[in-house]
């Protein structure tokens, strides 16, 4: 290369180290970067260490991305662990986003896109592979080593969804996320009220630039999918709160918080072999609400949640017959659990009548723990509170259970009594009806009293 080429190529590198956005544009080919990722840019290069709180879809793996790229072009050598709380979200998510946005830099610069080689963990500079790095770690509690041992010049951090990030994988990384010339990237929708992420933006905010970033400020994220979110849940719910505003939760009435469920999905649990799958069905009521299935085996929920909508009893019957018939016979249920209020009852029956292990749930009626609880309902809805209460269960990628588990507000009555706010309660609110989270918690009927539980004598033609 000719020395006025070097010398071009050596200020456009100066350029960009100082300017991260140029970087984006020139590099990159980004025509338009949102306000708040251009001022995100602008505070990596000057403060080192930013945290930045956010709703869904407003663009924080791209600028996560885009860091990574920027980063590992304009120094040498350099370091960049990335971690997240789950391989999904770290190799799904994350890095394949990174692979897009090397495409287009290598379109763009061939020549400085053809520097680096990728594998299934790292992103690495072609010639110099162990001293310019990316490299990608999942954070699990168990595993605090995620961020350890990771020591250069020029160090960066980037830690998606920082909430749900263990705080011993901090505690572990706590010396170089310290160092002089470590930089860090924290991203996260703030789904807990505690941990390292939750302290960035409160206890040692002095240490840290932040940045909150609301989803219905950001012209990329789609309004229906806002409506929709304050729709089903309202706009005071938790799961709006953190999902679209990049609040942390305020609503302390909740009968689930947020924080757990999250935990739960972030966790790798094994299905206890001891136990046997449980279905729970919660039969629709009127036209606009859905039948909703649920399965669960011990400590982990088996699959998202399924709906349906439009189905009359029958129909009903023969989508539930067609699951149990589509399950291999040593993974069906040893019950299916069935809110016979309303037309739920006749689903129940023919069940029966064909043979297969329903049970008819009556939540209206007395609970087990008299003293403390109005109804079943409510004791159902804090039998799955404490279920993830152990921290040792897992849930599925399942938003919108989680929405709906994160919903619901309890009172105490006169009678000192715990009632979970009803349906038409929730409609009354604008807020669509739990049924995927209803049909979950009938899950956890199985063994409560015989008023609660009405078998029918079962036919022994098992449908196979």
């Amino acid at each position: 290369m000719p020395s006025s080429q070097t010398d071009a190529a050596v200020d456009r590198l100066r350029s960009w180290k100082r300017d991260p956005a140029l970087f984006v544009r020139q590099a990159l080919g980004v025509d338009t970067i949102d306000p708040w990722q251009q001022e995100a840019l602008e505070k990596l290069a000057t403060r080192r260490r930013l945290s930045v709180r956010s709703g869904h879809g407003v663009g924080k793996t791209a600028l996560e991305a885009w860091a990574i790229l920027w980063f590992i072009s304009t120094r040498f050598p350099v370091k960049i662990p990335t971690t997240a709380p789950t391989s999904h979200q770290l190799s799904d998510i994350l890095w394949a986003e990174l692979a897009k946005w090397h495409r287009s830099l290598s379109e763009r610069l061939p020549d400085l896109g053809a520097q680096f080689e990728w594998s299934s963990e790292k992103f690495a500079l072609r010639s110099h592979p162990n001293e310019s790095f990316a490299v990608a770690r999942t954070s699990r509690p168990e595993k605090p080593e995620a961020l350890q041992g990771f020591h250069a010049d020029n160090l960066m951090f980037v830690i998606d969804e920082a909430s749900g990030v263990p705080d011993n994988v901090f505690e572990v990384a706590e010396g170089a996320l310290s160092g002089q010339g470590a930089y860090v990237l924290m991203c996260a929708n703030p789904t807990r009220q505690s941990g390292y992420f939750f302290d960035s933006h409160h206890r040692l905010r002095d240490m840290w630039a932040t940045m909150h970033v609301n989803s219905e400020q950001v012209a990329i994220v789609s309004r229906d999918y806002i409506d929709g979110m304050r729709r089903k849940y309202g706009r005071d719910s938790s799961i709006y709160q953190v999902r679209v505003l990049g609040e942390f939760a305020t609503a302390i009435d909740g009968v689930i918080p947020l924080e757990l469920c999250t935990a739960a999905q972030e966790r790798t649990v094994e299905p206890l072999s001891s136990v046997k799958p449980v279905w729970g069905v919660d039969v629709a009521r009127f036209g606009d609400d859905s039948t909703a299935l649920a399965k669960r085996r011990g400590n982990v929920q088996l699959e998202p949640c399924r709906e349906w909508y439009g189905k009359d009893t029958m129909q009903t019957v023969g989508l539930i017959v067609q699951e149990w018939n589509d399950t291999l016979p040593d993974q069906r249920p040893e019950s299916i659990n069935v809110d016979v209020i309303g037309i739920g009852a006749g689903v129940a029956d023919r069940l029966q009548e064909l043979g297969l292990p329903a049970y008819g749930i009556n939540v209206a009626e007395s609970p087990s723990v008299q003293d403390k609880y109005n109804r079943l309902r409510d004791e159902l809805w804090f039998k799955g509170r404490e279920w993830l209460e152990a921290r040792d269960c897992r849930l599925c990628e399942d938003e919108a259970l989680v929405g709906e588990l994160t919903t619901p507000r309890y009172s105490v009555l006169s009678s000192g009594k715990i009632k979970v706010e009803g349906k038409d309660e929730l409609k009354k609110r604008g807020v669509a009806s739990p049924n995927l989270a209803d049909a979950w918690l009938l899950t956890f009927a199985s063994g409560h009293s015989e008023r609660a539980m009405r078998p029918l004598p079962i036919n022994k033609r098992w449908i196979v």
